[in-house]
């Protein structure tokens, strides 16, 4: 891996507008699980896929059950950022990283010092009353049992992107004109597999296009560079902390 590594230090030498668009796999370092891996633990606890648990008509039609599955395995609020997370910040904070685009709901690259997030499935520090829009933490959802219900008796839903419901158009705007004003667009950590997000790379026009994931992805004929490996792995050989 060490021509790669090199490759892509030079890479990152040579750009001043750098994009990162991530996926799962940044998480999974850190301990949070993907979700969308049907193990045998889904078959024993619940009775439906990840993926109907999170629809919006799931949500609505099963709503404690859909908060029991939430709390189980998308709340995992002791995870840290990871290496990859603390690169990244470094990479802004140094003036080469202009933001990132992640799938990732968790919010830990801002845990870990980035200020330009674009989180395209929302996160599960937001949360609010469908009724008085009031905002309310995660510790309250943690914490509820139950449906969590706000002091206006309105249900408090978490500020993310279920199946079924549209990504946030400003946002997503907003990530489609930093990709398309990049110098270098470096994707880790994901398969490029869910839409509307994976298409998104497509507004990037430079010649500087990183792949990182430990399993081939649909766009590597695509790439410039493509590394096969752990996302923070590769990071900490990469940029000095």
């Amino acid at each position: 891996m060490s021509n790669e590594i090199e490759a892509l230090k030079q890479m990152i030498d040579e750009s001043s507008r750098i994009v990162f668009f991530g996926g799962a796999g940044v998480s999974t370092e850190s301990g949070i699980p993907d979700f969308r891996s049907v193990d045998g633990l889904y078959h024993q606890k619940y009775d439906y896929p990840p993926e109907t648990i999170l629809s919006h008509t799931f949500y609505l039609k099963k709503t404690e059950e859909f908060f029991r599955f939430y709390r189980d395995k998308l709340l995992c609020l002791d995870a840290q950022p990871n290496a990859a997370h603390k690169a990244l910040a470094k990479l802004e904070e140094l003036g080469k990283l202009t933001a990132v685009v992640t799938q990732n709901i968790d919010g830990l690259h801002q845990a870990a010092g980035s200020k330009k997030v674009l989180e395209l499935h929302g996160s599960v520090l937001r949360n609010y009353c469908e009724k008085c829009h009031k905002f309310h933490g995660v510790e309250e959802i943690m914490n509820a049992a139950g449906i969590p219900v706000c002091d206006c008796g309105g249900r408090i839903k978490p500020d993310v992107v279920l199946y079924e419901e549209g990504l946030d158009q400003s946002v997503l705007q907003e990530s489609v004109r930093v990709i398309s004003e990049a110098d270098m667009l470096i994707i880790g950590g994901t398969s490029l597999a869910v839409y509307p997000a994976a298409g998104l790379i497509d507004y990037y026009r430079g010649n500087k296009l990183v792949l990182i994931n430990k399993t081939p992805t649909q766009r590597d004929t695509m790439a410039d560079l493509v590394i096969t490996g752990s996302i923070g792995e590769v990071f900490s050989q990469v940029v000095e902390m």
